[in-house]
């Protein structure tokens, strides 16, 4: 296989193929947005371009909203793999508390939507339906207007 025996490969492709991101062009515009640095340690890191070079043994930081992954690179590949083989080229170092943060946000998700965004949920649309309903039978306005000619007396 050519790309175990390259020192180095692209960080965009590399992400690629080891399934952090769904297309390379989204893993170049990561880059390109800065939500990827290289580094261990945090005052350290450099924010990595498309073509920058890593090789055995670099941390990679990805940052996805709100979660802050971290990868040490086992292994080198440019070619998309299969997913039960990315464990051999990637070791998956993201600190407890990032992940405790995604659960937190997971849950968050559904119980604290902000009203008036997306969809009104089914029990919304009972609670909205239930309350038109009450308004257009019991709204205390009389809409059957008499017109006859009876007010000339």
């Amino acid at each position: 296989m050519a790309s175990e025996m390259k020192e180095e490969v692209r960080i965009d492709k590399w992400m690629w193929a080891t399934r952090i991101f769904k297309t390379r062009t989204i893993a170049t515009d990561a880059c390109k947005k800065g939500r990827v640095t290289v580094g261990a340690d945090p005052s350290a890191t450099v924010i990595a371009k498309p073509s920058r070079m890593i090789k055995v043994g670099d941390v990679i930081n990805v940052r996805k909203p709100p979660v802050t992954y971290s990868f040490r690179v086992l292994a080198l590949a440019e070619n998309r793999m299969g997913a039960k083989l990315v464990p051999d080229y990637l070791e998956n170092i993201t600190s407890k508390d990032q992940l405790d943060l995604l659960e937190v946000v997971k849950i968050a998700g559904f119980v604290d939507r902000r009203k008036g965004l997306g969809r009104p949920t089914k029990r919304e649309g009972r609670e909205l339906s239930r309350f038109t309903q009450e308004a257009y039978d019991s709204d205390g306005w009389d809409f059957d207007f008499d017109f006859d000619d009876d007010d000339d007396e």
